[in-house]
């Protein structure tokens, strides 16, 4: 297993707009190493999809 940044912390919730920047933020939160934590959710500001996903570095304790 990779070892996790000192910078990053255990747990990241990404959010941001409904778009290819998003995916890509989530894409290398998970080719660092990260994994998904739970379903994404997403909401509408009135003018866009603004979405979120959590990822935890694995082996992080998690409340499930």
């Amino acid at each position: 297993m990779k070892e996790k940044p000192d910078a990053l912390p255990t747990y990241r919730l990404l959010t941001g707009p409904d778009d290819d920047k998003f995916c890509q933020r989530v894409s290398e939160m998970l080719e660092m190493g990260y994994v998904l934590h739970g379903s994404p959710a997403a909401t509408f500001d009135g003018t866009r999809v603004i979405v979120a996903q959590a990822v935890v570095w694995p082996g992080a304790r998690t409340i499930d």
